[in-house]
């Protein structure tokens, strides 16, 4: 009885649309007409004739290549400060936190297409020591990158994960290691990594699983076309041109199918190559 809610709220909001989607993707529909069963072509078309799919697949993967790795990096050193901090850690908590909030609303995207578009802050900022870059926007070789830093900056959810997993760490641990002579990064390489991998775990999974699916910050930064030169054509957003702007929903099914696949085998992949680095203080001989 008390399941029941979630249960019906699962298998009409998610297991049904995902029913239609599956059988969607092998028709050929395009929102007005009835559906009409092409069995595989929209598969062999993905793989066979569509160039800015592969294109798509790209920018996506080298966005998920420089976004996570740097949003990682910068929230478990936040972390690492926010540990030492004694006085103000609440506010700054709260302060790094709030862009997770924040920056996935179209507002903030617009905001942030403002800051790096031709004579916005960033160029003005760069222009003053002698970088001239124009609008990274407006470059192909930069529009991703201003993409990717709007997910950095919104470092503040895996931050506050790092912080309660290194809140975990027994402080006498720290106290052994100084005793043997051990200095801060032998400290870091020896203790706080380890015992916060399966929290590293965690937040690569989690953001690399996010990553994957941006679309938010593409949209309004490409004015929802993927430009300069498809260079933020991310796989999401061209999921929802064929969908949504060319009328061809049995595709754009098909390609959200072939997503979740990849997001499956990406996240099988960790899982498995976790075994060589995730280290649980319960396991035997841990």
């Amino acid at each position: 009885m008390f399941l029941s809610p979630w249960v019906l709220g699962a298998t009409v909001l998610t297991l049904l649309p995902m029913a239609v989607s599956l059988y969607l993707s092998f028709t050929d529909y395009n929102l007005f007409d009835p559906p009409s069963w092409v069995g595989l072509r929209n598969y062999t078309q993905m793989f066979t004739e569509d160039a800015r799919l592969y294109r798509s697949v790209g920018n996506t993967l080298l966005y998920v290549f420089i976004a996570v790795p740097l949003q990682l990096a910068l929230a478990l050193a936040a972390a690492l400060a926010l540990k030492s901090m004694r006085r103000g850690r609440s506010f700054y908590r709260s302060a790094f936190y709030a862009p997770s909030l924040l920056g996935a609303s179209m507002s903030i995207a617009l905001v942030w297409r403002a800051i790096f578009n031709d004579g916005g802050t960033v160029d003005n900022l760069l222009s003053g020591v002698g970088v001239h870059i124009g609008g990274w926007v407006n470059q192909p070789g930069w529009a991703l990158l201003s993409v990717a830093l709007l997910t950095v900056w919104q470092f503040g959810a895996p931050m506050v994960i790092f912080l309660a997993g290194l809140q975990q760490i027994p402080q006498e641990m720290y106290e052994a290691a100084a005793v043997d002579g051990a200095g801060p990064w032998r400290k870091f390489a020896s203790i706080t990594l380890p015992m916060l991998s399966p929290v590293l775990f965690f937040n690569l999974v989690l953001q690399t699983i996010q990553a994957f699916q941006v679309f938010t910050p593409a949209f309004a930064i490409s004015s929802g076309r993927g430009g300069p030169a498809d260079s933020t054509l991310f796989y999401t957003l061209y999921l929802y041109e064929r969908g949504f702007t060319s009328s061809h929903m049995g595709y754009a099914s098909a390609m959200a199918w072939m997503l979740l696949l990849a997001i499956g085998i990406v996240t099988a992949v960790l899982f498995r190559t976790s075994k060589s680095w995730v280290f649980y203080a319960n396991e035997e001989g841990g």
